[in-house]
């Protein structure tokens, strides 16, 4: 049986970032002002989730599903690579303008990789903050492209300001960015194909404009519907409300209070702890999650109880992510 599952937070800087995963998931970063990324759960390449506590520490996410996949992953083995991508992003500048493709145009399109779906759900999120999902209601395909020839791509997107709850499902094929002052998390296929089809006129550190993907993007932009927030919907648990269901991950808000049990259903879950505080059974020796803190449940641990606290005047809020 494998136990339950922390591991180390992989980290990505980049210009954009900031140092927001302090204040907002209650990190201790090294020095530096460009934190941009935290990844909690990645198997790809050398980019690897090392367990960080227990009997299995040092392992990589990548060897257990090549040498432990049903203990895993369950029914969804066997699997080359963990499927999903957890990552938490800080933006303290407007991200580019982007569109992942579809499993198929990906393909198409000579991509190492599948397409890419993904959902975010705001953790915080400075005043005037805007999210850009899909286009304008009554732009059309051929518009956009037009405006995004013509250097005026921001003039057909959707965007309205975001606050901490909002969920937005990003399906491969959506035009979308993250606009700046927004702390976000982020369930995705497990790809990084993605095409930057505008980069709001800026240069770079070497003065000169970033590459843009024009053609290619316009190639994997299926999608023109404007995108806005979810409507969670209640679930047979009142602990839980279901964010999103998609044919590559379930994703869930979950405020637990008192005991929390999940799994048993002969899958893995993850979990992220946004506010609050949850235990596992002293039996594993695993000490509790706090703000920040991620979760692997293996399919083979069974059902798990989790006991909720109260932290700093918060209860416990939770991400839950499973596949479907």
């Amino acid at each position: 049986m494998l136990p339950p599952l922390i591991f180390t937070p992989v980290y990505r800087r980049f210009i954009w970032g900031g140092r927001r995963f302090e204040s907002a998931l209650g990190r201790c970063l090294p020095p530096g002002d460009d934190y941009a990324e935290s990844w909690e759960l990645v198997d790809r390449g050398a980019d690897q989730s090392v367990v960080a506590v227990g009997p299995l520490t040092g392992t990589t996410l990548g060897q257990l599903v090549a040498s432990r996949g049903d203990e895993l992953l369950g029914r969804h083995a066997p699997q080359k690579t963990f499927p999903l991508l957890f990552k938490f992003l800080d933006a303290c500048r407007d991200l580019s303008v982007q569109v992942h493709p579809d499993d198929l145009r990906a393909g198409k399109l000579g991509t190492p990789d599948l397409g890419k779906t993904e959902a975010w759900y705001v953790i915080a999120a400075e005043p005037g903050s805007r999210i850009y999902a899909g286009l304008r209601a009554g732009v059309s395909r051929d518009d956009f492209a037009a405006a995004l020839r013509a250097g005026r791509c921001d003039e057909a997107l959707h965007s309205f300001a975001a606050t901490p709850g909002d969920c937005f499902f990003i399906p491969a094929g959506t035009v979308h960015a993250i606009g700046a002052g927004l702390v976000v998390a982020e369930i995705q296929q497990s790809s990084d194909v993605t095409y930057r089809l505008f980069d709001w006129n800026r240069v770079g550190l070497d003065g000169k404009p970033r590459p843009l993907h024009i053609e290619a993007g316009l190639e994997a932009t299926t999608r023109v519907e404007p995108v806005d927030p979810v409507r969670p919907m209640p679930t047979d648990d009142p602990a839980v409300r279901r964010l999103v269901g998609c044919g590559y991950f379930v994703f869930d808000e979950v405020r637990p209070r008192g005991r929390w049990e999940v799994g048993g259903d002969d899958g893995c879950h993850f979990i992220a702890v946004l506010s609050g505080a949850v235990a596992l059974d002293e039996r594993w020796e695993l000490p509790p999650l706090h703000a920040g803190g991620c979760l692997l449940l293996p399919a083979s641990a069974g059902r798990q109880s989790l006991a909720a606290s109260t932290v700093d005047g918060r209860p416990a809020t939770l991400l839950h992510v499973a596949l479907p």
